[in-house]
């Protein structure tokens, strides 16, 4: 109304007398049109049907379900549904609870008792391990959709803030010593793990970054990098680079090898065919550049030693390979098209994810039982800083990238390989 009567105050001081008449029947015009728009509501959504849907009676079959002493679904069915044994979700979830105060349960100010921080972890687990839309966990959680959404958001972020200094910690001198270890027993001393990259597809892209997000594949992706060990550890994780780069890009964008040209990296030492080398190595596949901390393996491999040496290497590099799979399988948002709009909490799903992953890992052991590490995080971070010049920097990243180190280091693999593990492969 107040719209129109500005509209006609100004109407009165351009218009002569004599146009009273269409005067009158202008400004009718334009107040009838403002009143019958409706403004905006501040308050609840008129017309929006008010669902009842018993948030307390939904938390106790929840816990009836899966968390009583006697529950309805054992301990086989929860691992099944929640990709983890009871014991490490209760940690995470009580973890988690005291970190954010969104998931501790409140009453409202008429008294009526929200969503249980069971219910709220809940949720995000199912959109997390089953890969559903956020309003598909309404019927057992008893959640609103926008509510689902905000739990995931927080729930994995909480979950980056709160354990990926353990859990996606570069391997530090206890875990370097163990991984050398491994390596030896398939064949490859000095060998730190295999790498690739994974690409997540993104399904709501929006269509201006399009183009920078599609690359080999017809849909937007995002790409993570990786290097996982045999026993399934993931020790890298870059995620976040548009699809449209291959993975020599995403190596050169990658922090992977930064401690190592700093000089912050645990030492290894090892021999191979009388050369000592000082840098331990990843295996790659055909696409990854010539440097002396990558080995890849023989594309068109000519005489016995050099196909032999071709399927060791192709062996050992699917553990990379097979940390994705499994990844994929636990947790089925990262298997299926990405629905969120915004990249930040694209990349805390894919970092909770790796890191939960490391965690059931580390609660489930590996493989081979008679192989488990003993993971836990001692000795987190390495225990000496970096005090190069930038000479010796710019020297390190020469030594990274040398040509005839890899070429050397392969050579001297293939022999290695055909003199002591004739009957492995």
């Amino acid at each position: 109304m107040a719209l129109g009567k500005s509209l006609l105050q100004r109407e009165l001081e351009d218009s002569s007398s004599d146009d009273d008449d269409c005067l009158i029947m202008s400004v009718a015009a334009i107040v009838e049109t403002y009143s019958n728009k409706k403004g905006r509501h501040g308050g609840s959504v008129l017309g929006h049907k008010v669902i009842y849907r018993d948030r307390e009676g939904g938390q106790q079959r929840m816990f009836q379900d899966y968390l009583a002493d006697g529950p309805t679904y054992g301990p086989d069915l929860f691992r099944r549904r929640y990709r983890m044994s009871q014991d490490l979700f209760v940690h995470i979830m009580n973890v988690v609870e005291s970190y954010d105060d969104y998931f501790v349960q409140k009453r409202s100010a008429a008294n009526v008792l929200g969503l249980s921080c069971f219910q709220k972890v809940t949720a995000a687990f199912r959109m997390l391990t089953y890969g559903v839309p956020a309003d598909a966990t309404d019927e057992y959680v008893r959640i609103g959709e926008s509510t689902a959404i905000e739990s995931l958001r927080r729930f994995v972020a909480a979950v980056v803030d709160l354990f990926e200094e353990e859990y996606l910690r570069y391997p530090n001198e206890a875990d370097t010593t163990r991984l050398l270890a491994l390596g030896e027993q398939n064949g490859f001393p000095g060998m730190l793990g295999s790498i690739d990259c994974m690409h997540w597809a993104w399904k709501n892209c929006p269509v201006e970054w399009q183009g920078q997000y599609k690359g080999h594949m017809e849909e937007p992706t995002i790409i993570l990098e990786a290097v996982a060990s045999n026993d399934l550890w993931i020790w890298h994780a870059f995620f976040g680079m548009p699809g449209s780069h291959n993975d020599i890009n995403v190596l050169h964008r990658s922090p992977l090898f930064a401690k190592l040209a700093e000089g912050r990296a645990p030492e290894v030492n090892y021999t191979i065919n009388g050369h000592d080398y000082t840098m331990g190595y990843y295996l790659a596949d055909g696409i990854y550049p010539s440097w002396a901390t990558l080995v890849k393996s023989i594309s068109q491999p000519m005489g016995n030693k050099n196909k032999y040496f071709a399927k060791a290497q192709e062996a050992a590099r699917k553990d990379v390979e097979r940390a994705f799979g499994v990844l994929q399988s636990r947790f089925a948002i990262v298997r299926g098209a990405a629905r969120l709009w915004d990249t930040e909490t694209l990349g805390n799903i894919m970092k909770a994810c790796v890191i939960m992953h490391n965690m059931i890992v580390e609660d489930e052991g590996v493989v081979d039982p008679t192989e488990r590490f003993d993971y836990g995080g001692q000795n987190v971070k390495p225990c000496h800083e970096s005090n190069r010049t930038l000479d010796e920097f710019i020297e390190a990243h020469k030594r990274i990238r040398d040509k005839e180190i890899h070429h050397q280091l392969k050579a001297d693999l293939i022999e290695h390989l055909w003199q002591y593990f004739p009957d492995k492969y």
